[in-house]
Formats: C-alpha cells, structure tokens, sequence
C-alpha cells in the first residue's frame, strides 16, 4: 500500500474514532437491499433530527473502536455496515434507525454505543420508545405546573363561593 492511501485510511480511522468518542449514541445497521430513495429519505430525517449516518468499511470502523478504546463493538462490523450517529441528542438515532427497521424489511439493526456503553438490539428498542428530548422537556414543564394551577383552581372557587350571597 502506498504512503498516499495509507495516510487517508489513518486519517479515516481518526475522523471515526473521534465520532465514535463523541456520539451520545451510535447505531449500527445492516443496509443491504435498502433503494437509494430509502437511505436518502433516512439520511433527510436523520438530519431533521442532528443527527447523521455514516457508510465506512468494516476495517475503518474496527480500528476505529480499538482507536476510541471502545470494546464489543467489533462483532458488529460484518456485511453492509453504517452508522447513524448523534453528539446532541442520544435518542433520535435509536428513534428514526427503528422506525425504518420496522418499515423497511432490509434494514436491520445491528446494535450499537448508548453514552459510551455498548448496547444490544433490546436497550436500542427501549431508547426508541422513549419521547425526544422535547417532548420530555414539555411533560416536566406540565408536572411542575400542575401544583400551581390546582393551587389557583381552588383558591378561585374559595373567592367565588366567598362571593356567592347567602341563602
């Protein structure tokens, strides 16, 4: 191999490596059989999501993770492999990756990295149920605020009972 191709697969392995440190969740699907228009509509609502998916050789992505210092990933590079990535939000790639897993019959979910910890198809499933970020934020929001309108109910029923005139 020459010094040329050499240098570009050792900057590739670093440029995955730093991914594969960064990502608050990684997910690793087998692609095979999927249409061009099927991974481009992924890659788009990936996108919406900040997040993005990445196609690299299995070599790449196995030193890669020895380089991140990452172990029990390896077992999942065979075949097809790329990786849906995140370093915002650690459930929009479990999200969209299962929903596409569910609609298309091609894609399959490998398994994948959940902040730092290796993670099994199962762990993936629960992080994909699981509302996004926004949605949690607004269902604390509703939590907090319920004390505080039940507060302001009954102190406007007192004053409009206290208004009423007596009998």
């Amino acid at each position: 191999m020459n010094e040329a191709n050499l240098s570009k697969k050792q900057a590739q392995v670093e440029e995955v490596a730093e991914i594969l440190k960064s990502s608050k969740s990684l997910i690793i699907v087998d692609y095979l059989g999927l249409t061009v228009e099927e991974v481009t509509n992924m890659r788009a609502e990936l996108r919406e999501s900040d997040s993005s998916m990445l196609v690299v050789k299995n070599t790449i992505l196995i030193r890669a993770a020895e380089k991140a210092g990452i172990e029990g990933l390896s077992e999942h590079f065979v075949g097809p492999t790329a990786i849906a990535f995140s370093s915002e939000d650690a459930v929009a790639p479990a999200k969209v990756s299962a929903k596409y897993a569910n609609d298309v019959e091609a894609l399959e979910i490998k398994g994948g990295l959940i902040e730092g910890k290796v993670a099994g198809l199962d762990e993936i499933q629960a992080l994909a149920t699981l509302p996004s970020k926004d949605g949690l934020l607004s269902m604390l929001a509703s939590v907090l605020q319920a004390p505080v309108r039940d507060f302001a109910m009954v102190v406007k029923a007192v004053a409009e009972k206290g208004d009423e005139p007596a009998a």
